[in-house]
């Protein structure tokens, strides 16, 4: 795999180390910060609610957090399917629930985090959004191998029929 994969491997670490870093660590958003996201948040709702009422009204703290919770987990997904290859994708989808589950169990332990259930949810939808986006992308690829293969399949079969 890492011969393979020379770039992807250090890459897919990284990723992994700043998930770990956002989620197991202190509480990321101090007082001021939070404060300044509720903020922009309301702006945005103010600004928005005359145009497009139903999404204004969608506009949450809540819901900002649901949707960045997918938005982290889509390159997890994305980068399994790279490394373990096309064949293995429900490998990486159970990969990333299983890493959303670890991250929610050990929050239960780190003071000043919350646990909670839409959290796993979300970085799973996550995981199958970047799964899906990684087979879609590697399509081509496929397609061409999988051709290559049988132009020898049948190259073998020609030199066994002109032996006989």
């Amino acid at each position: 795999m890492l011969r393979r994969h020379p770039v992807l491997v250090p890459f897919t670490l990284l990723y992994l180390v700043g998930v770990a870093c956002m989620t197991l660590g202190p509480q990321p958003l101090d007082p001021q910060q939070a404060d300044l996201l509720h903020r922009l948040i309301a702006r945005e709702h103010a600004a928005l609610a005359p145009r497009f009422p139903a999404f204004a009204a969608w506009l949450t703290y809540n819901h900002v957090e649901y949707v960045a919770n997918i938005v982290m987990f889509v390159p997890m997904g994305f980068f399994l399917v790279l490394l373990l290859g096309r064949r293995r994708w429900w490998l990486a989808i159970l990969i990333g629930v299983a890493s959303s589950g670890f991250i929610e169990t050990a929050q239960l332990f780190i003071p000043g985090r919350v646990s909670d259930i839409r959290d796993i949810e979300s970085n799973s939808l996550g995981t199958v959004v970047g799964v899906v986006i990684a087979l879609l992308v590697t399509i081509p690829a496929y397609r061409r191998e999988r051709d290559r293969q049988r132009i020898r399949e049948l190259e073998a079969e020609l030199v066994r029929y002109r032996r006989v």
